[in-house]
């Protein structure tokens, strides 16, 4: 018998889903991609999916993989999965959909529910935080299925999310991984478990807990290969399927980042800096810290909701030309914006952007909207691009600040993944702003690598965490910062940047009241 030394991850993100096959160094031995479509939106701010089509997707992507490589499969010792976060899915007693998924995109709100009862109404009401509550009620998915959807809540046997929804469709059970509850439900982050009985949140929102699923934490084992899922997607039948976590969760793990003072920077769809710490501190009031792929952790998580988003409603809006040459010449457009970026000096000329494409909860707060600020005459489209870059740039060093002020732990290392990961001039503009050196992975597919990292551990290939990420992940290229850039953005940074939401907040008010948007 061959031994059993490969690792298969499945990665099913927003725009693609791949299976991806990794040995115990870390290095990617081959790949199979499916592109995604998003979403569709059948009214203005939804979006939502096929949870068939993600499964029929998974299945072709693990195809498309065995039609790559030539590989023993009997090699492969283990599989595990990693998705997209907060992507909802209700299934009927059989398993099947009973409604598209709704996605972690999707804006709409309930109405408001019943007050809260008891001694919680009490509690939120002491200490000012019913706006928060209202927010998480009127966000929940449950709460606007039940209401606008009664006949399918009545006859929802489990609320899952992605990540359960294709466990179940891989090893025939209901079981999902810790390291995946990111999302509006009774989860209780501080113990990485679902919420006690008398928790709020079960006052909040109609599910119960028979609907939810059997949770383990990363590195344990949910089920095994059934055949049915063996016949689609040739994974061979009875393998192990190890619980690893979200994409976020992963590509933290994957980037190598399991001390408190690196830092990894997500250039994705949603653009987040994270650190990893074994004590739960929430770096937003109230608001928790999220699963780590690390179990028995949590990742101090800033946000950028619209991320790397913008580079693709920039490609859309103003990049025709860049288009068209890409076709031409047979490449990704977005290699073509390098050429953009390098055209103008640090600081766009003096154009500022705040990437607040949607609002938040505090800062930024329900009302806010992005900016841009700073046009002259000189400005063009690369200007407007280098902006979104240094945009949200600023915005992860804002919250590197935060991150540092509420856990005192001083971050002295950069590690970035994620699409934008692969620009380099993106990576040298981050080195610059934060001040740091900033470090790309060796690999760009770090969420699918820090699922195996989970299934290698937990299957004991490598004897532990700090063994299995010293052995699978190490840094390739490092770019250094620039001191005249430096100098420039550290002004920028301090005397306008962070003014820009105070000066403007009361105009983003205005504008909410007198159009309604954002809701």
């Amino acid at each position: 018998m061959p031994e059993a030394n490969y690792l298969l991850a499945i990665d099913n993100g927003t725009q693609s889903v791949r299976a991806l096959l990794f040995d115990l160094q870390g290095n990617l031995l081959g790949k199979g991609k499916v592109e995604l479509q998003p979403y569709y939106s059948s009214q203005p701010g939804w979006a939502e999916q096929d949870p068939e089509y993600y499964w029929q997707s998974l299945a072709e992507a693990c195809r498309r993989l065995w039609a790559s490589v030539d590989i023993d499969k009997a090699r492969i010792a283990g599989v595990s999965l990693t998705t997209q976060r907060g992507t909802l899915i209700n299934v009927d007693e059989q398993g099947r959909p009973l409604r598209p998924a709704m996605l972690w995109l999707d804006q709409r709100q309930a109405a408001p529910g019943p007050a809260m009862r008891g001694p919680w109404a009490w509690l939120f009401k002491l200490l000012r935080e019913e706006q928060t509550i209202a927010y998480f009620r009127a966000q929940a998915e449950a709460n606007w299925i039940a209401q606008q959807q009664p006949e399918v809540w009545a006859r929802t046997h489990k609320f899952l999310l992605l990540s359960g929804f294709l466990t179940h469709r891989l090893c025939g059970r209901y079981v999902d991984s810790t390291g995946s509850c990111v999302a509006y439900l009774p989860f209780d982050y501080r113990r990485l478990r679902w919420a006690g009985p008398r928790d709020w949140k079960w006052q909040a929102m109609p599910v119960r807990r028979e609907m939810l699923p059997e949770l383990l934490p990363p590195g344990e084992l949910l089920g095994h290969i059934t055949e049915q899922a063996s016949a689609l997607t040739g994974i061979p039948v009875g393998l192990p399927l190890i619980a690893a976590a979200s994409d976020k969760a992963c590509e933290v793990l994957g980037a190598g980042a399991l001390d408190a003072h690196i830092a990894c920077l997500s250039y994705g769809t949603t653009a987040t800096i994270n650190t990893t710490r074994a004590d739960y501190v929430e770096t937003v009031r109230h608001i928790p810290p999220y699963p780590a792929a690390l179990p028995g952790h949590y990742n101090t998580e800033v946000m950028i909701f619209r991320g790397f988003w913008m580079v693709s409603w920039f490609k859309e809006q103003f990049a025709h030309d860049q288009r068209q040459r890409a076709l031409d010449l047979g490449v990704e457009v977005e290699t073509l914006f390098d050429e953009l970026v390098n055209s103008v000096p640090a600081g766009s000329m003096g154009l500022m952007l705040q990437p607040f494409w949607s609002p938040g909860i505090r800062e930024p707060g329900l009302e806010a909207k992005g900016s841009i600020i700073g046009f002259g005459d000189v400005h063009t489209r690369a200007h407007l691009y280098r902006a979104i870059l240094e945009g949200l740039a600023y915005a992860l060093r804002q919250g590197r600040e935060r991150i540092e002020q509420r856990t005192g732990t001083p971050i002295t290392r950069l590690r970035v993944s994620g699409g934008g990961s692969q620009s380099d001039a993106a990576m040298q503009l981050t080195a610059d702003i934060f001040g740091l050196p900033a470090e790309r992975p060796h690999l760009y597919e770090t969420s699918g690598l820090g699922a195996a990292i989970d299934c290698a551990v937990g299957l004991g290939l490598h004897a532990d965490f700090a063994s299995a990420v010293a052995a699978m992940t190490r840094v390739g290229q490092v770019f250094m910062p620039q001191p005249e850039a430096q100098a420039r953005y550290e002004r920028l940074y301090r005397q306008v940047y962070l003014r820009m939401y105070r000066q403007l907040r009361p105009l983003y008010r205005s504008i909410r009241e007198i159009t309604g948007y954002p809701a």
